[in-house]
């Protein structure tokens, strides 16, 4: 690679590959797309970081990086596709002879979320779940939103919030569209509300079987 100086790592690109694709950890058999690897950064950023092993096939396959091309295109969607711009730190490995693995390290966003600049200018976050990419959920925009601005505010509950939780303590867990159903919110209040109580760590969001929940 013209800009990587490439190091010695068969034995521990295998090992990664041998974990497979999960929610810190996703294949590329090459990079063609700037602003779709950007959905990539994104969805790391606003989880818990992760890495790209770019030069491997989504079966596990070492193909090994054609050109350095590949190194431009993710500085591009780190710099230009993302905002804010994220900082991402490229190792190059050599696996086989003339074969090279590079390995992007996407850190944890501090200040979440990360958006994606898309066509016509708009701006979507995505999020990690198991191996895939998604766009991230209203409820965890309004979370990240209230975090930034009400961070050591106090929240003081009335009938709506614990009906939430009772309603979390009877099945151990809710979704936003029950709660709207029997808050007689609208679905945007109910963001609100419960994007509040998550920021302040009163509920949690976490992903259950394909849909994002709300527990305790």
């Amino acid at each position: 690679m013209k800009d990587l100086t490439a190091i010695k790592g068969r034995y521990y690109i295998h090992s990664l590959i041998e974990e497979g694709e999960h929610e810190q950890q996703d294949f590329k058999f090459a990079i063609t797309d700037a602003r779709k690897i950007a959905r990539s950064i994104s969805a790391f950023a606003n989880h818990s970081g992760g890495r790209l092993l770019i030069g491997v096939k989504d079966n596990g396959v070492v193909a090994g990086v054609r050109n350095e091309e590949d190194v431009y295109m993710i500085e591009t969607a780190a710099e230009m596709y993302c905002r804010p711009a994220v900082e991402v730190t490229m190792t190059a490995f050599k696996v086989d002879p003339g074969t090279v693995v590079i390995r992007a390290e996407i850190p944890k966003a501090l200040h979440p979320p990360v958006h994606v600049v898309e066509k016509g200018d708009m701006l979507r976050a995505y999020y990690r779940v198991n191996d895939e990419n998604i766009v991230a959920h209203p409820l965890l925009l309004s979370a990240w939103r209230h975090y930034a601005s009400d961070e050591g505010a106090l929240v003081a509950f009335d009938e709506n919030h614990r009906l939430l939780i009772d309603m979390i303590n009877a099945a151990g867990f809710t979704t936003l569209e029950e709660f709207v159903r029997q808050s007689h919110l609208s679905t945007p209040t109910a963001i609100e509300l419960i994007g509040r109580l998550a920021a302040s760590s009163v509920v949690n969001l976490v992903y259950q079987r394909g849909q994002l929940v709300i527990t305790v």
